[in-house]
């Protein structure tokens, strides 16, 4: 075992406390019943008494370096199948005759050279690693039946037998042992949401199928900590003896591992099978103990399958590169010298109890038209986003997707990042250089749908249509034109779980935007249905309950892992008791995206300023669930996509062209367009909910779509749609034009700035006390209470307000905080910041006091109840150095 000095007295020392610790469980124990604890010794001491082991593979895994006696307690239980009343649970060989001549006799179809390592002999019959949970009655879990088949249900041959004890050291490095809590009764959310009563049948039926899953897993796999693992095991495995390759190809027929490294020679590395379809190959080191797959080489797998001989990129593959001239990438094996790892030097930072996320694209972050780096991003706009306030960064299109055009929503390769931008390592630093500021990283991830690509995808992976996806027409999204995932499927879920888990290991995102939501989680999708908040649309024949219990494994799984990890669901539905815990019965995510607003400002910004109804705003704004946190945005990447129009574009249109810089007079349309930006952005911020997002150059009304580089697309039916002869210049972000001080760009970035040190400052978002006192129809004013401050929203497009009196709830002296009206916002100084503002006792719009202010027309003003001696701390938040 790595770590410890296993010397002779050690080592019986250890022997005799196992011995007598089966004694004290009761058990008829004889020396075969230690078998699978060999993998803890050294193959020499072992066979001091044990004869030749070798023929014992690992099941379990231990997956924390304690003390000895900790880590001997856990290993009785782990690692020999035993549980509290003392049964063994055992499985069938993955190799007999029958499996072990079907991989011989298929491999003939790839070459007849067999590895020296793939041997294909039978194997005995092993007893399987099972963590019970401890509510789980031991018989029940024996007499069940496996509902579920696991591919590594059972040991992957004989060929495991040289690299499965530096298998199991490798697991065994691990510095801590996790564990994810045990689920609870799921009853919760009917006391949180009574209306949810009469859907009792459905959601306890839902809630029950994630118990039974949670079950299986523990049962069949040690858990969800250890089920989550997957790429410990599956994609290429590095050990000190070697490197091992798994791959779950159930369809295929033959398999051969061809790559740089073997010259692209098919019969040089063939694979070998077990009955669930797991291939697999070790290729010892050379003699030099160098590996015998360099670090960078080109790898794929080519399998005989049902659909022909195809080369496809392994699944679990953690780095792909497109070759220049060339369109199907080529998968790595990603391996750099230990002295070239990047090592993380920061710690995460807490999770912010207000989430102000700042969304971005690293491809198209420069402002030059090219591909930016993960490296100029970590440069130059990490910084940025620090200096303008925002506390998170959400990252778009980290999942390898071949098509660049797609946003990175048409994932390829689940485990690797997009090498466009840059190296694995280069992503680490990014990342780390984020925990430097404070930052917190998100990741947008992809597990709603996935490319069709079968070159270089998932797609058609085995040969067979649904391997990972639904077959038929169920497993493909017509709007999307790409793969549905099968969230029944046992292999799948192993998939997904240690996929998202792969992100937060090893790269240390501190959470993630989940993406299409709404698509998982029916089997409409979304598509051609509205949601009109009427409980029936939720829960019923068209909610796909396999992909809701796959959500609440993976926020539980998340959750349970990284208490302070942020996950974010994109659902449009309104599903409820989607933000709910999920031993409550809730789906689990922490926030949901609050999409219906941004459908709002843009059906607003269609019509003219007189058919506003500032009541219509404010019901928008607030319609959501009660206990349930969204993120709330004006508009996101979506919006600012070539076909679309950001807000700045609605509101300014081609006057943005001709009429932004300050020393020329600004049209009206541009008056107008600056005014209602500010106050749209703020007034969203300020209601809309508990977290607020903005998509990078947004902030100060990029005057320009988002338009990927694309050529002529010649359809089947004889049309063209025209490209824009593969052109950057539309797919990357001015953010000279925000820096330019003689633009009035810049005073809508000043604004966007202030807003975000106001919330941090203040922490409105997230405060208990919100009250709006004022929804004026006939003067278009709408004032609202968050926290200690006051809200004030003049929406009319003529008429200013003198005098104009707005109730309060805390008595004393009011200042500006914020004033939409500044000149450095480019307004027009209507105001006396200096001011101060004296409460008069007596009820108004329901408020216990009130204060007399100065309204001017299309302004947005917060005042701030101060105390006499904090007038120091109230300088507006907008004329604060640069260096905050």
């Amino acid at each position: 075992m790595i770590g410890y000095d296993w010397t002779e007295a050690k080592f019986f020392w250890f022997y005799n406390y196992m011995l007598a610790s089966l004694i004290l469980c009761d058990l008829d124990t004889k020396l075969s019943d230690l078998r699978n604890l060999h993998v803890f010794l050294p193959q020499s001491i072992w066979n001091l008494f044990s004869g030749n082991a070798s023929g014992w593979t690992l099941y379990g895994s231990i997956t924390s370096q304690v003390g000895d006696q900790d880590l001997i307690e856990h290993s009785i239980v782990q690692n020999t199948g035993l549980v509290d009343t003392g049964k063994i649970f055992a499985r069938k060989p993955s190799y007999d005759s029958e499996s072990s001549s079907i991989a011989t006799t298929a491999s003939e179809n790839l070459g007849s050279h067999q590895s020296d390592s793939s041997s294909a002999e039978p194997q005995e019959t092993v007893s399987e690693v099972t963590q019970v949970h401890d509510d789980v009655d031991a018989q029940k879990a024996e007499t069940e039946g496996q509902e579920q088949t696991s591919a590594l249900s059972t040991s992957v041959g004989e060929s495991n037998k040289a690299n499965t004890a530096s298998m199991s050291e490798s697991l065994d490095q691990k510095v801590v042992q996790r564990r994810i809590p045990p689920p609870g009764d799921g009853k919760k959310i009917y006391d949180i949401d009574p209306m949810l009563k009469s859907y009792d049948g459905h959601l306890d039926y839902r809630y029950g199928q994630y118990i039974k899953l949670r079950e299986e897993i523990d049962k069949n796999e040690g858990g969800l900590e250890v089920f989550s693992r997957g790429y410990e095991i599956f994609g290429f495995t590095r050990s000190a003896t070697g490197i091992t390759y798994r791959e779950w190809a159930p369809g295929a027929k033959a398999a051969s591992l061809i790559g740089d490294f073997n010259n692209w020679n098919s019969k040089a590395d063939v694979m070998t099978r077990n009955e669930y379809g797991v291939w697999e190959i070790f290729l010892p080191n050379n003699a030099d103990g160098s590996p015998a797959i360099p670090h960078g080489s080109r790898v794929k797998i080519r399998m005989d399958t049902p659909s022909g001989i195809k080369d496809s990129i392994p699944a679990w593959i953690k780095y792909s590169v497109q070759a220049p001239g060339e369109i199907p990438y080529d998968g790595v094996y990603y391996d750099p010298a230990e002295e070239d790892k990047y090592v993380f030097k920061h710690p995460r930072p807490r999770k912010p109890t207000s989430l102000r996320i700042y969304e971005s694209h690293v491809g198209m972050s420069s402002t030059e038209p090219m591909i930016n780096t993960y490296a100029n991003f970590r440069d130059d706009v990490l910084p940025r986003i620090k200096k303008l306030g925002y506390n998170a960064v959400q990252i778009m299109a980290i999942q390898e997707h071949s098509y660049y055009a797609s946003f990175g929503y048409h994932v390829t390769n689940f485990f690797a990042p997009s090498s466009r931008f840059g190296t694995p390592d280069d992503l680490k630093s990014l990342i780390d250089k984020a925990h430097e500021l404070g930052l917190v990283v998100l990741m947008d991830i992809v597990h709603s749908h996935a490319s069709k690509n079968t070159l270089d995808g998932l797609n058609m992976f085995d040969g067979t249509d649904g391997q990972y996806f639904h077959s038929g027409s169920r497993g493909y999204h017509w709007m999307w034109d790409s793969r549905l995932f099968n969230y029944g499927s046992w292999e799948v879920l192993r998939y997904l779980l240690s996929n998202a888990r792969w992100w937060l290991e090893e790269y240390k995102f501190d959470g993630f935007r989940f993406d299409g939501v709404t698509s998982m989680m029916y089997t409409h999708h979304g598509l051609q249905v509205e949601f009109t908040g009427n409980y029936n649309e939720y829960f019923g024949y068209s909610t796909d309950v396999d992909a809701v219990v796959y959500l609440m494994l993976v926020n539980d799984m998340i959750h349970g892992l990284y208490p302070e990890a942020i996950v974010v669901g994109e659902d449009v539905s309104g599903m409820p008791a989607f933000c709910i815990p999920v031993q409550d019965g809730g789906v689990g995510f922490d926030y949901r995206l609050h999409m219906a607003v941004a459908d709002k400002w843009i059906e607003l910004l269609k019509k003219r300023d007189e058919e506003w109804q500032v009541g219509d705003i404010v019901f928008t704004l607030t319609n959501r669930r009660w206990g349930e946190k969204c993120v709330v945005y004006a508009e996101s990447h979506d919006q600012a996509l070539v076909g679309d129009k950001t807000i700045a574009f609605w509101l300014m249109d081609k006057d943005m062209y001709d009429f932004m810089a300050v020393d020329k007079q600004a049209t009206p349309r541009v008056d107008r367009g600056i005014a209602l930006h500010k106050m749209i952005r703020l007034i969203t911020m300020g209601l809309g909910g508990e977290g607020y997002l903005n998509f990078m150059g947004n902030e100060f009304g990029h005057p320009e779509w988002i338009d990927f580089p694309r050529t002529d697309q010649h359809l089947p039916d004889g049309r063209v749609i025209p490209g824009n002869n593969g052109s950057y210049d539309k797919c990357r972000r001015r953010f000279d034009l925000g820096d330019a001080e003689y633009l009035r760009y810049h005073g809508l970035q000043e604004f966007d700035r202030a807003m975000q040190h106001l919330e941090e400052k203040y922490g409105f978002m997230t405060s208990e006390h919100q009250y709006i006192s004022r929804k004026d129809e006939g003067d278009r004013v709408i004032v609202f209470e968050k926290g200690n401050l006051v809200f004030v929203f003049n929406f009319h497009w003529t008429n200013s307000y003198s005098d104009y009196r707005i109730g309060c709830s805390f008595p004393g002296k009011y200042k500006i905080v914020l004033d939409s009206d500044d000149s450095l916002f480019g307004g027009f100084n209507r105001l006396d910041d200096s001011a101060e503002f004296f409460t008069s006792d007596g009820r108004y719009d329901d408020r216990p006091c009130s204060l007399m202010v100065y309204s001017p027309c299309r302004t947005a003003v917060v005042y701030a109840a101060v105390d006499g001696n904090e007038d120091s701390s109230l300088v507006p938040i907008g004329l604060v150095p640069d260096d905050v």
